[in-house]
């Protein structure tokens, strides 16, 4: 990140810097998860993978769910919209990971409803949405509706859930935002900057959520 790159209107990489190695949000959205992992376990689903549900959950899971919005995906055991009453069942899972997702759903109260409806008593969502970010021409940029704050994410999910069991936290600085938005990756830029927190949301390019049922 010299300053021609910073000053250059076209970026390193149009595709968030998967091509140049480990794209900046995904740092946060691990560090995230790596903290919440207690609650990765029991019956379990995840939002189009099962990456992270295996990498932070291991053995406490005893049944994982994987849902994709498109049929075809040999992954999927559950195929649906999110904001679809009918997608999920109700009752059913002790944790739900729901990363980089919410952007893609135009009725964000719909699907926080149903996210909520589909744990069980006492189950956790675990979720990270996008805060300052690129939107880069891949299969997702016809459906990208949203970026968020912290402020906005904690409001959508007291709607449905305790506001006392909701925990928001926001990810990045000026310098991980910078880097993030020309596309570098994690393997190119200073971890130590990358860590540094500061207060207040103005450069989260990263949100993470926690809420219980």
């Amino acid at each position: 990140m010299r300053a021609g790159q910073i000053a250059s209107p076209v970026p390193l990489s149009d595709d968030y810097g998967w091509r140049r190695g480990t794209p900046i949000d995904r740092l946060y959205i691990e560090q995230f998860l790596s903290a919440h992992a207690s609650d990765i376990r029991g019956r379990v689903l995840e939002i189009g993978e099962d990456v992270y549900s295996r990498r932070f959950g291991g053995d406490r899971i005893t049944a994982q769910d994987i849902l994709h919005v498109h049929a075809g995906n040999p992954a999927a055991t559950i195929v649906g919209d999110i904001a679809d009453p009918a997608t999920l069942p109700e009752g059913r899972f002790d944790c739900i990971i729901m990363a980089q997702t919410l952007q893609l759903v135009f009725d964000l109260d719909a699907a926080i409803g149903n996210l909520k409806r589909a744990l069980r008593p006492g189950g956790v969502a675990l979720l990270t949405v996008c805060g300052i970010t690129p939107i880069c021409e891949d299969e997702w940029q016809g459906t990208f509706y949203w970026m968020f704050t912290p402020r906005a994410l904690r409001r959508l999910l007291a709607a449905h859930f305790d506001e006392e069991k909701v925990e928001v936290r926001g990810f990045g600085n000026l310098y991980a935002a910078t880097a993030f938005l020309h596309g570098a990756a994690v393997q190119e830029v200073s971890k130590r900057k990358l860590g540094r927190q500061v207060p207040g949301p103005e450069y989260s390019i990263v949100i993470g959520a926690r809420a219980v049922a």
